[in-house]
């Protein structure tokens, strides 16, 4: 077995918000909360853990998978609630969604400025999640 994913911290301007942000656009779980961190968990007890650090922040991409109806809530959510979304990483296409790598997807920021994407199919597929119905 391979390395799974368990955890990151991702630098927030009001840690309450950029987890409440997350939490409605992924449909994550609370999660018990600690010390300088606000978290939310992933399906597979991935834990998202937002903290405001002392420093200047720098923008990161992360990308969620999500299933098709997921995805349209989200971008219908955006729609209703003013948030933009781009088709493209370079946010040249506004109010649109892709349709590459076999699938639907869409870039928006969070409120820190970190770029987020979601989508339906993953970029690579190894033999085992290709044999999954």
């Amino acid at each position: 077995m391979t390395a799974l994913f368990n955890h990151t911290i991702i630098a927030a301007k009001d840690r309450a918000a950029s987890a409440a942000f997350y939490r409605e656009a992924l449909e994550a779980r609370e999660a018990p909360s600690w010390g300088p961190f606000t978290n939310i968990s992933l399906d597979g007890d991935v834990l998202l853990q937002f903290a405001e650090p002392p420093v200047e922040i720098q923008m990161q991409h992360y990308a969620f998978l999500v299933t098709e109806e997921h995805f349209d809530r989200a971008v219908a959510r955006f729609r209703a609630q003013g948030i933009a979304y781009w088709a493209d990483p370079q946010l040249t296409r506004e109010g649109e969604t892709n349709t590459e790598h076999g699938g639907c997807g869409v870039y928006f920021r969070d409120p820190a400025g970190h770029g987020l994407e979601l989508t339906t199919r993953p970029y690579l597929q190894s033999d085992e999640s290709r044999a999954r119905p």
